[in-house]
């Protein structure tokens, strides 16, 4: 008896151990905040390119951009400007939000500045009155898109800014520092507090490191938008570049990392293998930081063009090559962001459009409408056999990233075939088959996870 008693306890001491350790595995396994939920959810977004440079007739060079200054700001005159056009092209593409450039290298603000004179208040194009981010935001809420800012403070050629860093030498470069750091501060608390809620914040290059003297902008950013995602500085990054401007990512993408911040003068692990890190995550990763694929609508046939040029629509990507990269990074649980650029009138080209409506309608009717989605068994099962091209696996990321191996099987036959393998699922995996699949009868087989799986959906189209 005593012999009993003392098994069955080590039994239960056993069992609530064995429990113990799961929950705790559980408990660790990073989970997003409620904006990085938000901002993966969303999985497609653009980004406007429009600075001064656009005007200038000459081919952008992102190396003289950065070092020479416009010689004429007014030769900014868009005659027809319509943010309004620019909104409805992103929402024919499928995009869920649109971010706008307030500054980038030229150091010049599309906005109303009282703390940057080098602003649309110095223009005679609409006697100094316009405000393209004040347009642009309003047309977002209009027609049910998230605006989001870009703010390019690492650069600026007018003020001599390379690298956050005043050019000049003592007491010279030390006051001017520190008037660049106060303006920029001032930049970011007007553009969170006069533009109602934002989407996300993107600081081209990164914020910098307050360490090496860059501007403190990460408490302006939580203190006026706690809803706002914040990409990215040394102290915080809320999503991570996925390590190439192809609109891809490599497989598998994790959106766990091992740290808090995309800075590499910070974690030079970053840079190592062409930016793996980046591209791949870390299943292991202590931190939840999803990754961005990005890249120019007109960068086919080797150019890679963010903002307008003349002549360059033959570098827009075929829709073929769109869906592809649609497959590849949100289809790999990362959230794609295309680059528009609006010409000198202040529209999206006419091509361009174009191309946004033909791409958002080859994702609609290609994953718009599934065949069919699985039951409470991960299983689809149809009444005869169909034809299959793709499967769409998703998981809650809400509570974290979880699933470690899987495979999905087709019945092909009387016999259960491999269609796909992998490891990462996250907000969504897209598998596309070769060549279309006739079957009956298809399941998800989760073979490894971090904690009990919570498969969203599986669907097959």
């Amino acid at each position: 008896m005593f012999i009993f008693i003392v098994m069955r306890m080590f039994f239960i001491f056993h069992t609530f151990f064995l429990l113990s350790m799961h929950l705790n595995a559980q408990k660790n396994i990073p989970v997003p905040n409620k904006k990085q939920l938000a901002w993966q959810q969303a999985e497609l977004g653009v980004v406007f390119h429009y600075d001064l440079h656009v005007f200038d007739g000459k081919q952008y060079g992102q190396a003289s951009n950065r070092l020479t200054p416009v010689a004429d700001h007014n030769i900014f005159n868009p005659g027809q400007l319509n943010t309004e056009q620019w909104v409805l092209a992103a929402k024919a593409a499928g995009a869920k939000f649109a971010i706008i450039t307030a500054t980038h290298e030229t150091g010049f603000a599309l906005y109303q500045s009282d703390v940057n004179p080098y602003c649309m208040k110095a223009l005679k194009w609409r006697d100094g009155k316009g405000d393209i981010i004040r347009e642009f935001v309003d047309a977002c809420r209009k027609h049910d898109i998230k605006p989001g800012i870009y703010v390019g403070i690492r650069w600026n050629a007018l003020l001599g800014v390379h690298d956050f860093k005043v050019d000049g030498m003592g007491k010279m470069r030390e006051e001017r520092q520190a008037f660049y750091n106060k303006m920029v501060e001032g930049m970011v608390k007007e553009l969170c507090t006069n533009y109602g809620e934002l989407f996300e914040i993107w600081f081209d290059g990164g914020a910098g490191d307050t360490a090496m003297g860059a501007p403190n902008v990460l408490p302006i950013v939580q203190k006026y938008q706690p809803n706002c995602l914040f990409y990215w500085s040394a102290q915080l990054s809320e999503a991570r570049w996925g390590g190439s401007e192809t609109g891809t990512v490599g497989y598998p993408c994790w959106s766990t990392f091992p740290y808090p911040s995309m800075m590499s003068s910070k974690y030079p692990e970053i840079l190592k293998n062409d930016f793996h890190l980046a591209k791949h995550g870390d299943s292991l990763g202590a931190y939840y930081l999803p990754a961005m694929a990005d890249a120019p609508l007109r960068g086919n046939k080797g150019r890679h063009e963010w903002f307008w040029e003349p002549g360059d629509e033959d570098h827009l990507f075929p829709v073929d090559a769109l869906v592809n990269m649609y497959e590849k990074s949100v289809g790999r649980n990362a959230t794609l962001i295309l680059g528009l650029t609006p010409d000198t009138a202040g529209l999206v080209p006419a091509p361009d459009l174009a191309r946004l409506k033909e791409f958002g309608d080859a994702v609609a009717g290609k994953y718009g409408k599934p065949l069919a989605s699985a039951d409470e068994k991960n299983e689809i099962v149809f009444k005869s056999s169909q034809q299959i091209r793709a499967v769409v696996i998703g998981e809650d990321i809400s509570a974290g990233q979880r699933v470690k191996k899987f495979r999905v099987q087709a019945l092909v036959g009387n016999k259960w075939v491999n269609l796909f393998e992998g490891s990462s699922i996250g907000n969504k995996y897209i598998g596309v088959l070769p060549s279309p699949l006739q079957t009956r009868k298809l399941r998800l087989i989760i073979e490894d996870a971090f904690a009990p799986p919570l498969i969203r959906i599986f669907s097959v189209y």
